[in-house]
């Protein structure tokens, strides 16, 4: 019998509501060639469909969406709109979830429905976002290895739900040289909790493409009163951009945009390819995503805190193993700005409150 044929899923667009037509798949890869090529002659040969039909096609889908997605003017070439930036910035992010996750499946067997059959041992998890973890559990709940369940909040939240008994496992991220650590901390107890190590990433600020502003600090985007767009209260993201504010000497009220926020790294990237905002604050990971410059500002380190007596449960056990696999590096490695910090092993609160 031929071996069982591989599938991989794909990015479709509809329009919400009732179930409709999905958008033609040239019209992403369309805007794509018009954002490098800056004009539609160009952008056509690049897809590979007539000048006129790429006309139509646009015509037809800005109809169809009630906005347009690229503005076209005779003698100034073509740009995007910024519906047409947004599309852009959706499906790259969506894309880079799929691909970020390794989805690939097999059409099924007696082996696999076999194993599709068995419940795998499953694990609630508050965690501050970050794009390796949604990748793994991605990628686990495909392969059976583990079902995550994953609520996303800042870093003191996630604590401060795993201190109230609502999850079992809190991820959270502060700086790698422990600076802010005690705050954070201060909510575990020592005899009662302990801490499962996972990786390092770089933060640092997002820009558009080629940093055309020059910016280098925080300071610079307060000072030129560039548009900026801030994370949520109570975000390990937040903390550190407040920490840097008082380092810099810059008052918040001064940066515009202070008080203007999103809840996820990727939301901060997005915002900023679709020319709503000048610079945010994320990880590296982030920015590569969508093309975007990055400055890097601060390294840190991401871990999970659990209770000690939870280290026995057939979740917590399987985490802790599937973070020390050769699969888990390779997902973690293809994330720009990300390294391995001996994903699995334990460590103690107090290691981390005096580094």
């Amino acid at each position: 019998m031929a071996r069982p044929a591989q599938l991989v899923p794909d990015v479709v667009w509809r329009p919400a509501g009732p179930p409709g037509a999905p958008l033609d798949a040239r019209v992403v890869a369309l805007l794509e060639a018009i954002r490098r090529a800056g004009t539609l002659q160009a952008a056509v040969s690049t897809v590979g469909i007539s000048y006129r039909s790429a006309w139509g096609l646009l015509a037809a889908t800005s109809e169809a969406l009630g906005a347009p997605l690229a503005i076209l003017e005779r003698g100034r070439g073509a740009r995007l709109a910024p519906l047409g930036e947004r599309l852009l910035a959706a499906d790259a992010a969506a894309r880079a979830a799929l691909a970020s996750a390794g989805t690939e499946i097999e059409l099924a067997s007696a082996r696999s429905r076999r194993a599709a059959a068995a419940r795998p041992p499953s694990l609630h998890v508050a965690a501050s976002h970050d794009l390796a973890l949604a990748a793994l559990r991605d990628a686990w709940a495909v392969s059976g290895a583990l079902a995550l369940d994953l609520e996303t909040h800042g870093s003191v939240e996630s604590l401060s739900a795993l201190r109230r008994g609502e999850v079992e496992v809190a991820g959270f991220h502060l700086a790698a040289d422990g600076l802010g650590a005690e705050e954070l901390l201060r909510g575990l107890d020592p005899r009662r909790d302990v801490l499962v190590r996972f990786a390092g990433r770089r933060q640092g600020l997002i820009v558009p493409r080629g940093n055309p502003r020059r910016v280098r600090s925080l300071a610079d985007v307060a000072r030129r009163r560039l548009r900026f767009l801030n994370r949520q209260r109570g975000s390990g993201t937040r903390v550190l951009v407040d920490q840097l504010l008082r380092a810099q000497g810059v008052d918040p009220t001064l940066l515009r945009g202070y008080a203007t926020e999103e809840f996820t790294h990727l939301a901060v990237a997005a915002t900023i390819a679709a020319g709503k905002a000048d610079a945010g604050f994320g990880l590296e990971a982030a920015a590569r995503q969508f093309g975007l410059g990055f400055i890097p500002i601060a390294a840190e380190r991401y871990l999970f805190a659990c209770r000690r007596t939870a280290l026995r449960s057939p979740g917590v056990q399987r985490f802790r193993a599937l973070l020390a696999t050769t699969a888990t590096g390779r997902i973690v490695s293809r994330l720009a700005g990300y390294t391995l910090d001996a994903p699995g092993d334990l460590t103690e609160p107090a290691a981390l409150r005096s580094a």
